[in-house]
């Protein structure tokens, strides 16, 4: 009798090895087979990042009060961005930006939201401004505001610009992916307040796209 039980036990242990075996290779082959898919439509599409840069730059305000803490600033950037590749489109779904000085953030943008978000066809460059404009306390220690009556005197601000997005990759009609990331942006931005001519003129710059 429990021979017989024994028996019927490993029975059931072997049933069980056998059903996990069988699950665990189909799981295997799955996993192979999709990577196998996605490394040829890796080759075949050769999908490669867009260029992003800044290639205007105009900052009307930007004064500090000492005895409130706080700074008033107008600043208008227009963003380039350009599609390389030969085979994805890119939907632009959200881009948020933020601007900083001294490493302190002073404002933040919507750039890109539902409303306005586009689809950037192969091979092909859209424009989009971002408008960052009021005022907000900050509060500078010794060395940003000795740094900050340096800049003013010399009229260029050093502004940091760093922009989230969210968009997704379109092959055809078909959406093949999706991304998040950050754009990095370090501008010298000339001050031009009351129509006062700038004596250095904004130089485009690239950015860097990290995904």
């Amino acid at each position: 009798m429990v021979e017989a039980q024994n028996h019927s036990g490993s029975k059931r242990r072997c049933c069980c090895c056998c059903i996990f075996n069988k699950v665990w290779k189909f799981l295997l082959a799955t996993t192979i087979f999709v990577a196998l898919i996605m490394l040829i439509l890796f080759l075949v599409i050769k999908p490669r990042t867009f260029k992003f840069s800044v290639n205007e730059a105009k900052l009307t305000q930007f004064n500090y009060t000492t005895k409130t803490n706080t700074l008033h600033y107008n600043l208008v950037l227009n963003f380039t961005s350009r599609n390389p590749n030969k085979n994805l489109n890119i939907y632009y779904d959200e881009i948020n930006g933020h601007v900083s000085y001294e490493g302190t953030r002073f404002a933040s943008s919507n750039v890109i939201t539902r409303l306005n978000s586009f689809r950037q066809y192969t091979k092909s460059t859209n424009r989009m401004t971002g408008v960052f404009s009021g005022k907000r306390v900050v509060v500078f220690d010794r060395d940003q505001a000795s740094d900050f009556i340096r800049d003013k005197k010399n009229r260029v601000f050093r502004i940091d610009v760093k922009l989230y997005f969210k968009l997704r990759f379109v092959l055809d009609d078909f959406y093949v992916g999706h991304s998040k990331g950050n754009i990095k942006c370090g501008l010298y931005v000339p001050f031009d307040s009351n129509g006062t001519k700038v004596i250095n003129a904004f130089q485009p710059t690239k950015c860097h796209v990290n995904f």
